[in-house]
């Protein structure tokens, strides 16, 4: 049985909170300082599109953001819109017109109506109730709603409350898309989205020094390292360069036929917590272990699986020439060994 314990904390002065899972640490968010927080809100003022890339740069109170598949935008226009990532250095905020209002149940779309409910609640009664409950907060309002998945033991009453506070705070931002640059939402910090996003039973921990307490700080450490073990299957290296973060998938001592398939299946299972973990996004390249091209399709259905959970948007590229596996990371957390040096 699978036991949870959130915890909230600070590191450095850094507000954070860890996520563990029977003990392991399974999840950890950190405070972004020098850059804006993930879906924050501007009124931003269009500056020069970008030729070839359909995108435009936008100026905010945070400096240059890089607006993407923009249409009708024209320079001196004002336009609303949220970060979407991380802003890597010295280079624009990441930015999207399609702002969003999430909360732990619920998410208002204020430009995309309709009504839906998560895809993983699986009861009919329950989905039922839901979306009567979403016409009966929603019928007047005019703009979207997706229900979560957390909504399938939730009580109504949360539910609602929730729904409720999302759409007066989409009813008061929406509004604002006239005048001169400002932020209008700040993003959630650490403890707000481990209430947000963690919605699983859990003991919580508030107390101060929780992490020193709970050895969430011991095991920080071993984010320190490139190298991850992978329980009776080798060891995972993960180094981060310039152009992409390299993976390499190593047996070990174990020369047995079975061994390349042994290590990158473990790997597959571990790489989404280690990327997680040590706040990595960008291009990822794996140089797997030596295996049959067979024994492929059982690593990427194990890959897959694994990302399932990941709350973090990956994309699995696929093959290159060479053997190599490709994915496409969402950065839109501060790199670990940022904090830990």
């Amino acid at each position: 049985m699978r036991r949870h314990t959130i915890i909230l904390d600070h590191i450095d002065g850094r507000e954070a909170a860890a996520l563990l899972e029977n003990g392991r640490l399974d999840d950890l968010l950190l405070a972004m300082d020098a850059t804006p927080a993930v879906g924050t809100i501007y009124r931003a003022v269009a500056q020069r599109p970008v030729k070839g890339q359909g995108g435009m740069f936008v100026s905010t109170p945070d400096g240059p953001a890089f607006l993407r598949q923009v249409k009708g935008l024209s320079p001196g226009q004002t336009v609303l819109v949220q970060v979407t990532g991380r802003a890597e250095p010295g280079k624009a905020i990441p930015v999207t017109s399609k702002v969003l209002f999430k909360s732990r149940y619920a998410i208002v779309t204020p430009e995309a109506p309709g009504l839906n409910i998560s895809r993983s609640i699986k009861d009919e009664a329950r989905r039922d109730a839901l979306l009567e409950l979403a016409h009966e907060m929603m019928e007047a309002d005019g703009m979207g709603l997706i229900l979560r998945s957390s909504c399938l033991e939730a009580g109504d009453a949360e539910i609602a409350e929730d729904i409720e506070a999302m759409a007066a705070t989409a009813g008061r931002i929406m509004p604002e898309n006239e005048g001169t640059e400002a932020t209008l939402l700040e993003g959630d910090g650490p403890h707000a989205l481990a209430w947000r996003e963690w919605a699983m039973p859990a003991d919580v921990i508030t107390q101060a020094g929780g992490f020193a307490r709970e050895g969430v700080l011991d095991q920080l450490e071993n984010l320190e390292v490139a190298c991850a073990d992978l329980p009776g299957a080798g060891s995972l290296w993960i180094e981060p360069t310039r152009a992409l973060i390299a993976v390499d998938v190593n047996t070990g001592g174990d020369t047995s036929p079975a061994a390349g398939l042994k290590a990158n299946l473990a790997a597959a299972r571990e790489l989404p917590r280690q990327l997680r973990l040590r706040g990595l996004g960008g291009q990822v390249t794996v140089d797997l272990a030596p295996m049959t091209k067979k024994d492929r399709k059982a690593f990427e259905s194990t890959l897959r699986v694994a990302f399932r959970t990941d709350q973090i948007e990956t994309a699995l590229v696929g093959w290159t020439p060479l053997g190599h596996f490709e994915l496409q990371r969402k950065r839109d957390r501060i790199p670990i060994s940022e904090i830990l040096s």
